[in-house]
């Protein structure tokens, strides 16, 4: 496989990390990512804006510390690539877009939404790995999820 191949496997098995089924035992951001960020870096950024506190994190434990409260509370979480990844590579960095749709239930309710993630990758010895993130969400009005998903996208019953 080429670099961007290579990318677009890996920034498509990324958003499957965050699925969640219930009964699944305690989120642990390590154990889950630890192939796709890097937890060595001393410039990584990584930002999310469905983050209620809007915080950019400047480590990869920081970013996982920002997501475990929530998805260790969460009864699932149901992600479907939507449109990419879409790839550009050359060197040591590489860049990559995808967007996805999701179903989070919570005690509290059932939230769907739409993300559009954008990922920098930098070669590592050990691979490719997120240096960069930025995710921008938009929460979906009630029956929008199933109208966006593409026909023949795999998706849990609910």
């Amino acid at each position: 496989m080429n670099d961007e191949q290579v990318i677009a496997e890996l920034h498509g098995r990324w958003v499957f990390g965050w699925d969640r089924r219930e009964g699944d035992g305690p989120f642990d951001f390590r154990r889950v990512f630890s192939e796709f960020y890097d937890f060595s870096s001393p410039d990584v950024r990584l930002y999310d804006d469905f983050d209620p506190g809007r915080r950019v994190a400047t480590t990869a434990a920081g970013y996982g510390a920002i997501w475990e409260p929530a998805f260790r509370e969460m009864v699932s979480a149901h992600h479907a690539v939507d449109d990419g990844p879409h790839v550009v590579a050359g060197g040591d960095l590489a860049a990559s877009t995808l967007r996805f749709v999701a179903r989070i239930v919570t005690p509290a309710g059932v939230t769907d939404i739409r993300t559009t993630t954008s990922l920098v990758w930098r070669r590592t010895p050990d691979g490719w790995r997120i240096v960069r993130e930025h995710n921008s969400s938009e929460v979906l009005s009630p029956g929008e999820l199933s109208r966006a998903l593409r026909p023949g996208t795999p998706w849990p019953a609910t």
